[in-house]
């Protein structure tokens, strides 16, 4: 491209979900003439309708702009774009490690919300000059003054720094563009060492195989250089680089400073994960970028197919869907309520809804998910520790000494008025209050520490409905914890239901059994004999609930007579049912699945 390396800035814009990162984005592209007027699309960096239908950024995108200051020099920005959701939190940290500054936006009418405050402290942990910028300024109820007492009392940074834009409008955009020039730092690097590239996305391509976004932090990568991915210490040749603009567009090479993309021939997505560094097999780099980390599942379900579907289909969808998705895990389960399908892990609840969406629209497949699960360590009496993805494979209690469950710390941000509320819910999901503060008039930050397993049943709901949506929620996993848990077994006509199995807090058991069953009595369809919904503890029930029989009114031809003749005829009827109930079987609908979901 011709440009110096000290007119390179690589930067991100980072966000709470729906602050105008995406718009912001376009006005980029659009003022940069990267795309014509023609070409140009809301949120064009969202490629999957998924993304656009949410107003959720999902994958992160990257897009090479070329743009001239007002002293005349050329500039290349490299706009890394980041996923704005909790459970994509190492996908933005490896991000922000291939940028040099961030954009942190602030929308005007909300004020810093709980992931703007993560963000932020991701972008100061990767050591990235932050630039403030208060979005959506062109709103009739905007309140500039708080959103900037806020990000000076919680952020700290000074308001004189920060800068007021209308991505929709552009006013202010032009300012924003100088301010990136000017305050984000040019890339560091040595131009002469080892090739040192930070590998930060990647995904497949049916066409041209796994297709990976770089940035080069030392050295430089040429077309037919062999590399090696240092992680998984896969071997390969370099058959193509260069940059997105935001169409792909052949270099030849990346040099010191550049973000691009690298096509290598690589089959597999798990050979190229994120955070890997590349390098050359001829002349490596001493050591690797550090950060890197395994994608860890933290939420797990069944998924089964229902309908027409069947399980060849389903597997087909999962191994396609695993080529775009590398934190997807799965594996083949087999349930006696439900038949043969998969045990998967995902990232969160978001990534779970995702994959389970996908998997429905892109692959036409009607599927059936158990209730979500966490994953806990059990040790037994032999000292050995296990990790229990699914209820149903929990040893029997009497072979258990200790159970431990994952713990997360998680930061809500609320107006002050929904504090009764809040504090309600907090206690009976277990919360362990660490901190509470005022940010501003008003508004309050709440760290509390929770189990996991408690988030996973309806939490966010709930949070935003005392809230009326104004309360917002952030999280991280910080380990695991010991519990008096135990294990609820569903019971239908005495038969256990594998995949209703849920390990809960002990205090919780009976109430969790009681309100379970009776959702259970409303779903399940009446049979022409009586059903039994019991809820137990190991052999201890601790609740039932009765489906009622549909009932022949086989007395209507019986006129008259001794009242033995009516006897008769009931305990024919009565003993035909029971027979029924020996053989027949009890077809669960999906929604006693998700009666699990409800359960309070």
């Amino acid at each position: 491209m011709g440009v110096p390396m000290k007119n390179i800035r690589n930067f991100s814009i980072i966000a709470h979900v729906d602050h105008g990162k995406s718009t912001l984005a376009d006005r980029f592209i659009e003022l940069t003439g990267a795309l014509s007027a023609r070409e140009l699309k809301e949120q064009v960096l969202d490629t999957m309708d998924l993304e656009r239908e949410r107003g959720i950024t999902i994958k992160a995108q990257t897009v090479r702009l070329t743009y001239k200051s007002l002293s005349g020099e050329d500039y290349i920005f490299d706009l890394i774009d980041t996923p704005g959701h909790v459970d994509f939190s190492y996908e933005v940290s490896r991000s922000l490690a291939a940028c040099d500054g961030a954009l942190l936006v602030i929308d005007a009418s909300q004020g810093v919300e709980a992931q703007t405050l993560a963000n932020a402290y991701l972008a100061i942990q990767n050591d990235l000059v932050l630039v403030p910028v208060i979005n959506k300024i062109d709103l009739p109820q905007i309140q500039i003054e708080d959103s900037l007492e806020q990000m000076e009392h919680v952020i700290g940074l000074p308001r004189s720094e920060a800068l007021l834009v209308s991505a929709k409008t552009g006013q202010g955009l032009p300012e924003l563009f100088e301010a990136v020039v000017k305050r984000i730092p040019p890339p560091k690097g040595s131009p002469e060492a080892p090739l040192k590239a930070l590998l930060f996305d990647s995904w497949f391509d049916s066409y041209r195989g796994v297709i990976v976004l770089i940035r080069v932090v030392d050295g430089e990568l040429r077309t037919g250089d062999k590399i090696v991915l240092m992680a998984s210490g896969a071997e390969y040749e370099a058959e193509e680089v260069g940059y997105l603009m935001p169409k792909p567009v052949k270099s030849g090479v990346l040099q010191t400073g550049d973000v691009g993309y690298l096509i290598a021939g690589i089959k597999k997505l798990s050979d190229a994960r994120i955070g890997d560094t590349v390098t050359h097999r001829n002349r490596p780099t001493e050591k690797p970028l550090p950060g890197f980390k395994d994608a860890k599942s933290m939420v797990f379900c069944g998924i089964f197919p229902a309908g027409e579907s069947n399980i060849e289909e389903l597997r087909d969808a999962m191994e396609k869907l695993r080529l775009n998705d590398a934190s997807l895990q799965y594996e083949p389960e087999n349930s006696p309520a439900l038949g043969l399908g998969f045990r998967a892990g995902f990232l969160g609840l978001l990534h779970r809804e995702i994959v389970q969406e996908r998997l429905e629209r892109e692959f036409g497949l009607t599927l059936i998910t158990t209730a979500p699960s966490v994953g806990y360590r059990v040790t037994t009496q032999t000292g050995e520790t296990v990790e229990i993805h699914n209820p149903a494979g929990m040893p029997d209690s009497s072979n258990v000494t200790v159970i431990e469950e994952p713990v997360i710390d998680a930061v809500i941000l609320t107006p002050d008025r929904y504090l009764g509320g809040l504090f309600k819910l907090l206690e009976e999901r277990r919360g362990v209050q660490k901190k509470m503060e005022y940010i501003g008039p008003g508004r309050v930050l709440l760290a509390y520490t929770l189990p996991l397993n408690e988030v996973v049943f309806d939490f966010y709901n709930q949070l935003k409905q005392l809230s009326q949506g104004y309360a917002s929620l952030d999280y991280e996993f910080v380990g695991y914890r010991e519990g008096p848990l135990v294990k609820l077994d569903i019971l239908i006509n005495g038969e256990a239901v594998d995949a209703l199995s849920l390990i809960v807090h002990e205090d919780k058991a009976q109430a969790i059994g009681r309100g379970l069953v009776e959702r259970m009595r409303k779903v399940i369809p009446r049979q022409q004999y009586e059903v039994a919904l019991q809820a137990a503890i190991g052999k201890r029930i601790i609740a039932r609930e009765t489906v009622k029989p549909f009932r022949k009114d086989v007395l209507a031809k019986l006129y008259g007579g001794d009242y033995t003749r009516k006897m008769k005829v009931l305990e024919k009827q009565k003993a035909g049912k029971k027979r029924m109930r020996r053989v027949g079987k009890v077809d669960i609908p999906q929604e006693a699945f998700l009666a699990i979901l409800e359960v309070k």
